[in-house]
């Protein structure tokens, strides 16, 4: 009994083993929510439902949730992921390779390719144990998402170097995961084969068009004129292979990408006949809608045609996320203050005030209040003051354009306010050199239909005539004209929008399993069964 006692007693002493639960890291976690996405793992009857899904939307929303997880990765951590999720001996043993060989861990990079199937359990002599070969295989994703998880672990590798300035790796890299991803299109379409679960390969298309865009990064950072050269010849390749494949991610991408290497290089006249040449696909993301409108804009804008330029602007700005993005949404407010400038608009006060815009936008307040005033020397001091300001914005070459809506402007304050005024006068008021060059500027501004007034040369002065109701010319017509056009714009976007119901594969679905469940289908004649795909119609239409 005192045996007994002593050893209860003993037990009570003893720490109580509890077991701590290891966190799963969170690339892996994201990794495997894409597989689950995918159909990866499910028996075959629970497969028809991603028959009927898109996988290039669920992979572009999947990239959107994954990127806190993706944000904090480390190059050891993006390395420990493709060790754990990435079978060595599929089709994803290159890239694996690749990511096992930038990692920091020197006893992986000196390995390399050799010892990629290193993590295998090996038995004491030598030879390979078959059961724990499949059990460390059964571990590792499915041949349904490990392309795409490949894909996307080389572009968060890419991401890392290249804000870590490693531009050589980066870009060596890079170009070898376009060439991975490229093989895998090449081979399923060369086999006209899909995925195991029934998924098109199609779940690649974003991946690589973020790779693409992450080469054109790397090319800036690098500043070589040859590999930009190199790389506008690619582009110009890769964005008619994404026709053909009907890319539509890699087709928006590829297309933004050039237009913007060519305003880089101020080949304006190129990127016009691109614009004009090219189209834009209608199901490419809300994102590269937005870059594409703003690259249209700016185009027109140095082309001349601010009406246009300043409808894109506008939808841009509408169509831009208001949470993140700060800098893409200053660039084209920036850009849009302008262009309403150059039209003869002055924009609204409040634009310059809102919420992270204040500090960038004052130097185009100053100009925008200068071009109210109407004064071109005080105009010729603000932007000369504002000079390298305005050329690292890249608008100087549109301000400098600005001069003569100050003049206008001037003029238009002289004519509300006088009906008579001598050319000298209006020289002195306006800045400019002499009574002559004032004829000129009025004889234009006359002609544009600034202004309603006579010259009389002789005598050297202008005569304005009566002021005429603005509701009785056609200006109110063309801004109403303007916001049916918008709203006529929006309700056919949702039309398209709403054109293919979410739920419209599950009636394809149903009639499927109907057809090999039931047999009251069996049972109907084909007047009834026609009926039925009438009444069907009837509630589409």
């Amino acid at each position: 009994m005192e045996d007994s006692s002593k050893t209860n007693e003993e037990q009570k002493k003893e720490p109580a083993t509890t077991t701590v639960a290891v966190p799963t890291p969170p690339l892996e976690v994201a990794a495997r929510r894409l597989e689950r996405l995918l159909g990866g793992g499910l028996s075959e009857k629970d497969r028809h439902l991603y028959t009927y899904t898109n996988p290039t939307k669920v992979v572009r929303r999947w990239l959107g949730s994954a990127s806190g997880a993706a944000g904090k990765a480390s190059s050891a951590d993006i390395a420990s992921a493709a060790t754990v999720l990435l079978d060595p001996d599929n089709v994803c043993r290159p890239g694996r390779a690749l990511l096992l060989q930038v990692c920091d861990d020197p006893a992986t990079t000196a390995t390399g390719d050799s010892n990629v199937a290193m993590d295998v359990d090996e038995s004491t002599d030598g030879t390979d144990d078959q059961k724990n070969r499949d059990e460390k295989r059964g571990k590792y994703l499915s041949l349904v998402s490990s392309r795409e998880v490949e894909s996307w672990l080389l572009s968060l590798q890419v991401r890392l170097l290249w804000k870590e300035e490693k531009y050589t790796e980066a870009m060596t890299l890079v170009e070898k995961g376009i060439a991975i991803a490229l093989n895998h299109l090449d081979v399923a379409s060369s086999q006209k084969m899909t995925s195991a679960a029934g998924v098109s390969m199609s779940s690649l298309f974003p991946l690589l068009a973020r790779l693409y865009r992450y080469r054109s990064l790397v090319a800036d950072a690098v500043k070589d004129p040859n590999i930009a050269l190199y790389l506008r010849g690619e582009m110009s390749k890769a964005h008619n292979m994404a026709c053909l494949r009907r890319d539509f991610e890699s087709q928006a991408t590829l297309l933004n990408l050039m237009l913007r290497d060519l305003l880089q290089h101020s080949q304006i006249e190129q990127a016009h006949k691109l614009l004009s040449n090219a189209n834009f696909p209608e199901s490419a993301s809300n994102n590269e809608l937005c870059r594409y409108l703003y690259y249209s804009g700016r185009i027109q804008a140095l082309r001349l045609e601010y009406t246009k330029a300043f409808s894109n602007l506008s939808q841009c700005l509408r169509k831009a996320p208001t949470n993140t993005g700060l800098g893409f949404r200053i660039t084209a407010q920036r850009l849009l203050v302008v262009v309403q400038l150059l039209m003869g608009e002055i924009p609204d006060r409040g634009t310059f005030f809102a919420k992270g815009l204040k500090t960038e936008l004052a130097p185009y307040l100053a100009i925008t209040q200068a071009v109210r005033r109407g004064d071109l020397a005080v105009f010729t001091q603000v932007v000369s003051d504002q000079a390298t300001r305005l050329q690292q914005d890249e608008t100087y070459t549109l301000i400098s354009r600005l001069a003569h809506q100050v003049v206008k402007a001037g003029l238009r304050k002289l004519h509300v306010s006088y009906s008579r005024l001598s050319l000298q006068d209006v020289a002195d008021r306006l800045g400019l050199p002499s009574a002559t060059s004032a004829e000129f500027v009025v004889a234009k501004a006359v002609r544009d239909g600034v202004l309603d007034a006579t010259i009389h040369h002789e005598e050297g002065y202008v005569q304005s005539h009566d002021l005429v109701d603005v509701y009785a010319t056609k200006e109110p017509a063309e801004a109403f004209h303007r916001r049916i056009a918008y709203c006529l714009t929006t309700h056919n976007d949702a039309v398209r929008g709403m054109r293919y119901p979410p739920d419209a594969y599950k009636k394809q679905l149903e009639a499927s399993r109907g057809n090999r469940r039931g047999k009251k289908s069996d049972d109907k004649t084909d007047e009834e069964k026609a009926q039925e795909l009438e009444d069907e119609l009837e509630e589409d239409y």
